[in-house]
């Protein structure tokens, strides 16, 4: 069977940075529901159409493609006094947007002076990708996954 609209596909994958570092060693297979479902980036999916299972694929995404550019706007200094007193670097705390504004989850990136710096940016922002993609099944997706626009597992799906 071959890779169409409304498919499940099952990719075996492995993404790297332009310099051969891996970013993502693809422990667990991508599933996605094919066609314009939003599960994977466009360009990809573009790439997989067609394709059958055992087809190998090697695509490499543009930041503008895959997570954006890097935008400096979207790193804040903000009062420590601002966050909770366990606060270390790493942590991640979501900003909730104002009517008419996307939500936005924020990495800690540095604490210094009673200042707190936290980064909006994707960590991938700004990263070309390289994915090395190895098609291992497709199959036809059942009405229920259509209906919700995406994968359900082998047990059902749960979560709705």
């Amino acid at each position: 069977m071959e890779i169409v609209k409304n498919t499940v596909v099952t990719l075996d994958y492995k993404v790297k940075d332009p310099d051969g570092n891996v970013v993502d060693d693809g422990a667990q297979p991508l599933v996605y529901l094919h066609g314009g479902y939003d599960a994977i980036f466009p360009l990809l999916e573009e790439k997989l159409h067609g394709l059958k299972v055992g087809e190998k694929l090697s695509v490499k995404l543009q930041p503008d493609d895959a997570f954006g550019e890097y935008d400096e706007s979207l790193v804040l200094i903000e009062d420590r006094d601002c966050f909770p007193d366990t606060v270390e670097v790493g942590m991640s705390f979501e900003r909730v947007g104002d009517e008419g504004e996307e939500d936005m989850i924020f990495r800690v990136t540095d604490i210094a002076d009673e200042k707190v710096v936290v980064d909006g940016n994707h960590p991938l922002a700004g990263v070309a990708l390289v994915f090395d993609v190895t098609v291992s099944a497709v199959r036809p997706a059942s009405a229920e996954e259509l209906a919700h626009g995406h994968v359900h597992g082998p047990e059902g799906h749960h979560h709705h």
